[in-house]
């Protein structure tokens, strides 16, 4: 099993700390190893059995499967900012396989467009579908190059203070294109009539979560633009992203402690102190940062008195938890070479019409899959022959409303009745059928199968409605300015997805603002920390 992290049990922590992180995920470990770079003491509070987040791994029966790191662009770049923090936060323990140069798939109906590593190579695999729409393809790539790159400027406001980043984020709209503060249809259809082609350049509307019609344009473009040279794998697997972190808190006297679940938020004299624990333990900080997302830290970890001193209630009601999903996992006999695995994600879709695909599954899950995003972890990673010899694994993915769920809320992992699991069967059994229409090779070949649904995120993870991406990624959302590094309450802190944007990418730039955000005058320290830093040193040379 890949389990990271220490189990936490009474007496394992320090009495107090520099820094208390609820929560591992990217933006978590990210603000942990940081300070710990920089000479902090910080303890990390998991509630899960393992660290990492939406980062881990999982196994079964004699296979292994990520659970969210399924593609990340940019790392390979040297001097890309994404890999410049995690070299640093990994003492360039961890490194990065490249994937296929088409690194996704788009499949709606009879129509497959490969989308190609290279901004040239992929306009000319849109135009050679496309060739009539070659004037806004071009119009689109450029505006998606422009909007990504202005992201910068965009998320400037989360480094500063919260005063200063209300007055920041007033001026946004005279420094940013307009493309910034429109949904992605709005955009699109003011490039071009062809719904087909709007079709295919949204098919990777899963990687946030959002149809065209609600997403912020600023989310897609800078998914978009993130995958331009491709997409790259860690190598040795998703979990040792956490794996080759942990050792740097460590080494600054830091720890990071599994099934060590907070109850709530220690507020002494308006300031935060601490954290309660499930178990009555109360640990001590100079600082507490919650990488356990806004909903639940505003709505539940911060105690009563303070949510409704600082109006959380409302605030929340602003926003809307993001997608939900179901994920079937399943492991194969045979490698990857052996059954014809490439390291292409495919994205297939019933037809164009992506917000009324989702509706009609969401009033009803007979119907069609709304979208289906099949991934191959055991193609991607270089090192998984010498683990699992003979042996490939599969994820396919939807789009997952919570409200057919909601029926069992509340009742335990694996414990949910036969109603519940005949509903998983069928599910599991109709997106079996599906990869199998996709790589009919892989038919007979099954040797194990999983299905998780929206409960399953729910229990791990925390969230509220079993949503993946945080909060939804609206126009509205990032509008908001509440939604920012540095709280109302001295010493609390919020980290992860819910800062910056979706994913690990947006996740990690979260822990990295947030950890910014904290040093106030002392910021230049991390600065000169990430471009500078050498392995094997701690504050850079």
């Amino acid at each position: 099993m890949k389990r990271t992290g220490y189990r936490y049990r009474r007496g394992r922590a320090a009495a107090h700390y520099d820094c208390i992180v609820i929560g591992s995920g990217i933006g978590g470990l990210c603000s942990a190893a940081l300070q710990a770079r920089l000479g902090r003491r910080v303890c990390v509070l998991e509630q899960h059995y393992t660290a990492g987040g939406f980062t881990h791994s999982y196994e079964r029966e004699g296979f292994e499967w990520d659970v969210g790191v399924h593609y990340i662009g940019e790392v390979h770049k040297p001097q890309h900012a994404l890999r410049r923090i995690f070299d640093v936060i990994s003492d360039g323990q961890l490194k990065w396989a490249p994937m296929d140069a088409v690194y996704d798939r788009i499949i709606i109906g009879a129509r497959t467009v490969d989308f190609v590593a290279g901004r040239e190579n992929l306009a000319a695999s849109l135009k050679s579908h496309f060739p009539d729409e070659a004037q806004a393809i071009d119009a689109y790539l450029e505006l998606v190059d422009r909007v990504a790159r202005s992201a910068q400027k965009f998320f400037a406001g989360q480094a500063m203070p919260r005063l200063a980043a209300r007055a920041y984020k007033a001026l946004r709209p005279l420094m940013l294109p307009k493309a910034c503060f429109q949904t992605v249809r709005a955009v699109l259809e003011g490039l071009t009539r062809n719904q087909e082609l709007i079709s295919v350049l949204t098919g990777q509307w899963g990687d946030y979560g959002m149809v065209p019609r609600d997403a912020a344009f600023m989310m897609h473009a800078s998914v978009v633009k993130h995958y331009f040279d491709g997409g790259n794998y860690p190598v040795g697997g998703s979990w040792r992203i956490a794996d080759s972190i942990i050792p740097v808190i460590r080494a600054a006297g830091g720890e990071v402690f599994t099934y060590a679940k907070v109850r709530e938020i220690l507020i002494e004299d308006g300031r935060a102190t601490g954290v309660l624990m499930v178990n009555g333990d109360r640990l001590r900080a100079a600082a507490v940062v919650s990488d356990a997302g806004a909903r639940l830290t505003f709505a539940q970890l911060l105690p009563a008195a303070e949510r409704q001193r600082y109006g959380y209630a409302g605030k929340l009601a602003k926003v809307k938890p993001s997608a939900a999903h179901l994920c079937l996992y399943a492991g194969f006999r045979g490698s990857a070479a052996a059954l014809g695995l490439a390291c292409t994600n495919l994205w297939i879709y019933p037809s164009i019409d992506h917000e009324g695909n989702v509706a009609r599954f969401a009033q009803n899950l007979d119907a069609p899959f709304p979208m289906l995003y099949i991934s191959f972890p055991s193609a991607k990673d270089p090192e998984w022959d010498a683990r699992y010899p003979d042996k490939s694994t599969v994820e396919v993915l939807t789009a997952g409303p919570w409200e057919p769920f909601a029926h069992w809320e509340g009742t335990t992992w694996q414990k949910r009745g036969p109603e519940y699991e005949a509903l998983k069967q069928k599910l599991q059994a109709r997106l079996l059928e599906a990869l199998y229409q996709q790589l009919p090779q892989l038919r007979g070949a099954l040797a194990y199968a999983e299905l998780s649904t929206p409960l399953s995120t729910r229990w791990f993870e925390q969230s509220s409605r079993g949503e993946i991406y945080g909060l939804d990624h609206d126009v509205r959302r990032f509008n908001q300015d509440w939604l920012h590094p540095v709280t109302p309450v001295k010493g609390l802190y919020l980290t992860g997805q819910d800062v910056v944007s979706a994913g690990v990418g947006g996740a990690l730039m979260g822990g990295f603002l947030t950890t910014s955000a904290m040093l106030g005058r002392e910021a230049m320290k991390l600065m000169r920390l990430v471009k500078v830093w050498r392995p094997g040193t701690d504050r850079g040379s």
